[in-house]
């Protein structure tokens, strides 16, 4: 199951999200694939409904650029080993900004959102099952895996409450971070 956030926009940044979109769209198409170009609106929405919403300053075709470099980043885009790959240069070619132009807005969005590399919230769909930081619980500070939280209580996890997939249950993450609080004999509210 894919999750989707919702693409609502208000009223007043429907011209700019539309204009973002016509932008991202065929870039996607012609460069990517299908899940940035899912992953791109939702975040150009996001992005629409901040308030005060960034996107009411500057250029499309940068706001368009830092989208995709925000994303890039978070799915390793940048990497040759990659599919699909593509380098910063060229992308920010394509949208015809500069390349310090389009990393310092793709820096910012990154920072709005709080968006770092295996990013569970912003990756790929394609990639989410190769993703580590799927696995991955924090309990009263401290970090571990899922599965072995499962383990090491002697519990079993139900369908669907061993990963943090962004679109699953909260209440699956809660009982995954109950069993590994379990383990370790504190409890947790």
């Amino acid at each position: 199951m894919t999750h989707t956030r919702s693409q609502s926009v208000p009223d007043n940044m429907q011209h700019t999200y539309a204009a973002l979109v016509a932008l991202l769209d065929p870039f996607c198409a012609q460069h990517l694939n299908d899940d940035y170009a899912q992953l791109s609106r939702e975040l150009a929405a996001a992005l629409a409904r901040k308030r005060p919403s960034p996107l009411a300053r500057g250029k499309p075709e940068i706001w368009a650029c830092g989208i995709i470099y925000a994303l890039g980043t978070v799915n390793f885009l940048f990497d040759a080993s990659q599919t699909p790959h593509m380098r910063a240069d060229a992308l920010c070619a394509a949208f015809g900004v500069s390349q310090s132009s389009g990393a310092n807005k793709g820096r910012l969005i990154r920072e709005t959102f709080g968006m770092f590399q295996f990013d569970p919230n912003w990756c790929l769909p394609s990639l989410i099952d190769q993703n580590p930081m799927v696995w991955m619980l924090q309990v009263n500070g401290l970090m571990g895996r899922a599965p072995d939280a499962a383990r090491s209580s002697g519990d079993r996890l139900s369908e669907g409450a061993h990963s943090i997939h962004p679109g699953r249950s909260p209440r699956g993450v809660k009982g995954a971070a109950r069993i590994m609080v379990n383990a370790t004999g504190r409890r947790l509210r």
